[in-house]
């Protein structure tokens, strides 16, 4: 018979590369753009950024949004599943608030 996967190791393949958990944090707050992203998160590579959000893309976490015109103009927003890995950061926030 086979074995289901580990939850909590299904979760930190979607949420746990570098990276990731900070990008999907300042979407909570609403669409962003790609620019707007790189400005908030201090460090990361324009490449890094794109792999991450893809890769969140794939997962059906996030929606990329392209809109025709010059020049291009992209918009990236939480999905419903992407919305509803909100309270799993509020928890790790009260954890590292009490740690």
């Amino acid at each position: 018979m086979p074995t289901k996967p580990c939850s909590v190791a299904r979760t930190l393949r979607v949420i746990g590369s570098k990276w990731t958990a900070l990008l999907l944090h300042n979407l909570f707050d609403g669409k962003k753009r790609f620019g707007q992203l790189q400005r908030l998160m201090k460090g990361v590579s324009p490449k890094t950024l794109s792999l991450r959000l893809h890769e969140l893309e794939k997962e059906g976490i996030i929606h990329k949004r392209v809109f025709a015109e010059i020049p291009p103009h992209v918009e990236y927003e939480l999905t419903e599943k992407g919305k509803s890995l909100e309270q799993v950061f509020i928890k790790m926030a009260e954890w590292g608030d009490k740690n």
